[in-house]
Protein backbone atom coordinates (compact mmCIF):
# COMPACT_ATOMS: atom_id res chain seq x y z
CA UNK A 1 0.00 0.00 0.00
CA UNK A 2 1.29 3.27 -1.19
CA UNK A 3 1.65 6.09 1.15
CA UNK A 4 -1.26 8.43 0.02
CA UNK A 5 -3.61 5.23 -0.24
CA UNK A 6 -6.68 6.41 2.19
CA UNK A 7 -6.96 3.94 5.74
CA UNK A 8 -9.42 3.21 8.04
CA UNK A 9 -9.25 3.42 11.69
CA UNK A 10 -11.19 1.94 14.96
CA UNK A 11 -11.25 4.28 17.32
CA UNK A 12 -13.22 4.39 20.49
CA UNK A 13 -14.98 7.47 22.28
CA UNK A 14 -17.32 7.96 25.53
CA UNK A 15 -20.58 8.59 24.33
CA UNK A 16 -20.70 12.44 25.43
CA UNK A 17 -18.63 13.10 22.61
CA UNK A 18 -19.50 10.71 20.15
CA UNK A 19 -22.69 12.14 20.41
CA UNK A 20 -21.00 15.21 19.67
CA UNK A 21 -19.37 14.03 16.81
CA UNK A 22 -22.54 12.21 15.33
CA UNK A 23 -24.17 15.17 15.70
CA UNK A 24 -21.64 17.52 13.98
CA UNK A 25 -20.93 19.80 16.36
CA UNK A 26 -17.31 18.17 17.43
CA UNK A 27 -15.00 18.58 14.52
CA UNK A 28 -11.94 18.18 16.17
CA UNK A 29 -10.76 15.13 18.00
CA UNK A 30 -8.37 15.23 20.73
CA UNK A 31 -5.69 12.58 20.52
CA UNK A 32 -2.25 11.40 22.31
CA UNK A 33 0.23 10.48 19.29
CA UNK A 34 0.48 7.02 19.67
CA UNK A 35 2.99 4.94 17.64
CA UNK A 36 -0.42 3.47 15.90
CA UNK A 37 -2.05 6.95 15.15
CA UNK A 38 1.36 8.22 13.40
CA UNK A 39 0.37 7.44 9.99
CA UNK A 40 -2.80 9.32 10.18
CA UNK A 41 -3.65 11.74 7.59
CA UNK A 42 -6.20 13.64 5.78
CA UNK A 43 -8.70 11.05 3.48
CA UNK A 44 -8.37 8.68 5.74
CA UNK A 45 -11.54 7.69 7.73
CA UNK A 46 -12.07 6.62 11.33
CA UNK A 47 -15.15 5.08 12.63
CA UNK A 48 -15.93 5.53 15.86
CA UNK A 49 -17.49 3.44 18.21
CA UNK A 50 -19.11 3.89 22.32
CA UNK A 51 -16.87 1.17 23.59
CA UNK A 52 -19.04 -2.02 24.58
CA UNK A 53 -21.86 -1.12 22.06
CA UNK A 54 -22.36 -1.43 18.46
CA UNK A 55 -23.12 1.74 17.59
CA UNK A 56 -20.73 3.45 15.45
CA UNK A 57 -20.33 6.84 13.70
CA UNK A 58 -17.90 7.42 10.43
CA UNK A 59 -16.07 10.25 9.93
CA UNK A 60 -13.14 11.52 7.22
CA UNK A 61 -10.09 13.19 8.04
CA UNK A 62 -9.65 16.17 6.82
CA UNK A 63 -6.60 17.96 8.68
CA UNK A 64 -4.24 16.35 11.32
CA UNK A 65 -2.06 18.39 12.93
CA UNK A 66 1.27 17.53 15.93
CA UNK A 67 1.23 19.44 19.26
CA UNK A 68 3.72 18.57 21.93
CA UNK A 69 0.89 18.49 24.97
CA UNK A 70 -2.89 19.84 25.13
CA UNK A 71 -2.40 22.73 26.44
CA UNK A 72 -0.45 24.12 23.32
CA UNK A 73 -3.27 21.92 21.33
CA UNK A 74 -6.65 23.99 22.71
CA UNK A 75 -4.19 27.01 22.10
CA UNK A 76 -3.97 26.41 18.76
CA UNK A 77 -7.33 24.84 17.98
CA UNK A 78 -10.67 26.94 18.52
CA UNK A 79 -11.51 25.22 21.75
CA UNK A 80 -15.58 25.33 20.61
CA UNK A 81 -14.48 22.78 17.97
CA UNK A 82 -13.22 20.17 20.68
CA UNK A 83 -16.01 20.82 22.98
CA UNK A 84 -18.75 23.14 21.59
CA UNK A 85 -20.85 22.18 25.14
CA UNK A 86 -17.49 22.94 27.68
CA UNK A 87 -14.95 26.31 28.42
CA UNK A 88 -11.23 25.27 27.74
CA UNK A 89 -9.99 25.69 31.26
CA UNK A 90 -12.43 22.66 31.68
CA UNK A 91 -11.59 21.06 28.45
CA UNK A 92 -7.96 21.08 29.48
CA UNK A 93 -9.04 19.60 32.57
CA UNK A 94 -11.51 16.55 31.00
CA UNK A 95 -8.18 15.17 28.22
CA UNK A 96 -5.76 15.22 31.27
CA UNK A 97 -8.23 13.05 33.34
CA UNK A 98 -8.68 10.68 30.05
CA UNK A 99 -4.72 11.06 29.41
CA UNK A 100 -2.35 11.07 32.16
CA UNK A 101 1.13 12.92 32.09
CA UNK A 102 3.03 9.92 30.99
CA UNK A 103 0.56 9.66 27.72
CA UNK A 104 0.70 13.21 26.75
CA UNK A 105 4.38 13.91 26.84
CA UNK A 106 3.94 11.41 23.63
CA UNK A 107 2.54 14.78 21.83
CA UNK A 108 -1.44 15.47 21.31
CA UNK A 109 -3.19 15.12 17.82
CA UNK A 110 -5.55 17.70 16.53
CA UNK A 111 -8.05 16.16 14.36
CA UNK A 112 -10.18 17.60 12.60
CA UNK A 113 -13.10 15.79 10.89
CA UNK A 114 -15.79 16.28 8.99
CA UNK A 115 -18.91 13.90 9.02
CA UNK A 116 -20.03 11.14 6.59
CA UNK A 117 -23.97 10.79 6.10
Amino acid sequence: MNSTTPRHHELSLYREYFELVAAGTKTIEVRVKYPRLADLAAGDTIRFRIKGTDETCEVRVERVTEYPDFEALLDGEDPANVNPTAPRDEQLSNIRAIYPPEKEVLGALAIQIGRLI
